[in-house]
């Protein structure tokens, strides 16, 4: 079976600024991979460019057979990708269930008319889309904040309903940018037990960036290393940790090894 994404020998500069160089990674279905890399090695810049958010100075990026590298931004996530962000991105003065209806404005169809009158298919995908929102709010057992305003949410609180809304899109791939960021120790096992559930239940594959070394390593089918804008490693937790060329990447020693690392990596090379 072919790769859901692969980026083939993708490049990225600005102004001379090599970001990202010739990265070539894929990403199979149903399979969870991370992208992890010291400080300035182009993960999210990788990130904006399989989102389109940017456009690859060279190289394609093929998605589901289909050649994305000059579609325009909006239809990607109408093709199946879709994202959190490193920062929240939330509308603050929304509730939970207004910002994940949010998340399924790209599977709307009706006109503007039928909208506006709420008459006949328009009627039919507004209730579908609430069906849809509370099924995504006990997934992610929000219940009990679902009429709550987000900005008055906890961070944590605030992350589900990210990782909500961008469910809500659909996607046959979840791109999850530094999603336990900030959280605590039982926040971070709930994120990590809802991304392999959406794999296993929503059949979604994962591409994640992400600096806390235990979650990659725990939940990770494959790795992909990145330093100074290229991929320098790819493989297994058990290969990642225990590869000279990572840890000389992250620790400037061939001898460190990386599982041995408990948590999140050093604060100064994770992310």
């Amino acid at each position: 079976m072919s790769p859901l994404l692969v980026t083939d020998q993708v490049s990225k500069a600005f102004r001379g600024l090599i970001a990202v160089s010739e990265v070539g990674l894929s990403v199979g279905r149903g399979e969870i991979c991370s992208v992890i890399g010291p400080n300035g090695a182009g993960k999210t810049t990788l990130f904006n460019l399989i989102s389109g958010v940017l456009k690859p100075t060279a190289g394609r990026i093929v998605f589901d057979g289909e050649d994305m590298t000059q579609v325009p931004a909006w239809k990607f996530v109408n093709n199946g990708i879709g994202r959190t962000f490193q920062n929240l991105a939330l509308f603050k003065h929304g509730t939970v269930v207004e910002n994940l209806l949010v998340g399924l404005h790209a599977q709307l169809r009706s006109g503007v008319f039928a909208c506006a009158t709420f008459f006949g298919g328009a009627r039919r995908e507004e209730l579908a889309a609430r069906e849809t929102v509370e099924e995504i709010i006990e997934f992610l057992e929000i219940e009990d904040i679902r009429d709550k305003v987000v900005g008055a949410l906890s961070y944590g609180q605030q992350k589900r309903v990210e990782l909500g809304r961008a469910l809500a899109s659909k996607p046959k791939l979840l791109l999850l940018d530094e999603m336990v960021s900030g959280m605590n120790q039982e926040e971070t096992e709930d994120i990590a037990r809802f991304v392999m559930d959406i794999r296993d239940e929503y059949g979604t594959s994962v591409l994640m960036i992400e600096h806390n070394m235990r979650i990659v390593m725990d939940i990770s089918d494959r790795i992909h290393v990145l330093n100074f804008g290229k991929k320098i490693a790819e493989g297994t937790p058990e290969e990642i940790g225990r590869s000279p060329v990572v840890a000389e990447a992250y620790f400037g020693s061939k001898g460190s090894d990386l599982t041995a690392q408990s948590g999140e990596a050093p604060a100064d090379v994770c992310c």
